[in-house]
């Protein structure tokens, strides 16, 4: 399923009503998809979602409930689910030490690594039953490298980079393709707290324009299991892991 076969698939992109997921959301609709808006930002989705003549509706992607509602709307307003990019997405703000607040820790594991997790399981058997489909879920260059900065952050993205990489293999058969789309700093909301380190060392950030044309790459591919990284002058690609040391025999 590459972008161009999209005309009236059905597409659900949670996160969607800013940033990359309206970005995403903007180019499926482009293509012929019928979309499915979900976020926390109902203004923001609802005006979104009429602009596009798309579908919002309200979603928590830490609430498994509201995560399958999510996608019983998609199947139930469209017909069937056939794309899900799982895209919504915060910074923690807090660290381990002195600096450690369980509240902004539980919000960020739970929109970060709940909500792919969530959706997955939410969008699994919806794909199933159109003979299979497609799984983007954001994470984040710092789930491949380990920068030195919000590293309950770090962690969770490490974590939907495994996720993926073990579901991609566990699906492979079943025609549902399941990938990670990695960028590094985007001209998103997210970054607002970074901005001022990110200026003063004069790191490049992305259009939301690039990442956007990465996402449509992984769609348009046919691996599964990937993670694409996205990073400022370099085209997009999957990023190559090394194998760990087998067991040596004795």
């Amino acid at each position: 399923m590459a972008l161009d076969t999209m005309q009236d698939k059905v597409a659900l992109v949670t996160g969607g009503s800013n940033g990359i997921g309206a970005g995403v959301a903007e180019r499926l609709r482009a293509a012929g998809a019928r979309v499915v808006v979900a976020d926390v930002d109902d203004d923001a989705g609802q005006a979104l979602a009429a602009r596009l003549d798309a579908s919002f509706v309200h979603c928590d992607v830490r609430s498994l409930d509201q995560v399958e509602a999510a996608v019983d709307h998609a199947v139930s307003t469209y017909g069937g689910l056939d794309l899900a990019h799982l895209n919504a997405g915060v910074t923690t703000g807090c660290g381990l030490g002195d600096d450690f607040d369980v509240d902004r820790y539980r919000r960020a594991m739970g929109v970060n690594l709940d909500g792919v997790v969530f959706g997955v399981h939410a969008a699994l058997p919806a794909l199933a039953a159109r003979g299979g489909g497609q799984i983007v879920a954001t994470a984040s260059m710092a789930g491949i490298v380990a920068p030195a900065f919000d590293p309950v952050y770090v962690a969770n993205k490490h974590a939907v980079v495994g996720l993926v990489r073990s579901l991609g293999l566990e699906y492979a058969a079943t025609g549902i393709r399941i990938n990670a789309l990695c960028p590094s700093f985007a001209e998103t909301a997210i970054i607002a707290e970074a901005r001022p380190m990110l200026e003063e060392m004069q790191f490049p950030i992305l259009d939301v324009a690039d990442v956007v044309e990465a996402f449509v790459s992984i769609v348009d591919s046919d691996g599964t299991g990937e993670c694409w990284f996205v990073i400022p002058g370099r085209e997009s690609e999957p990023f190559r892991f090394r194998n760990a040391p087998g067991p040596r025999g004795t």
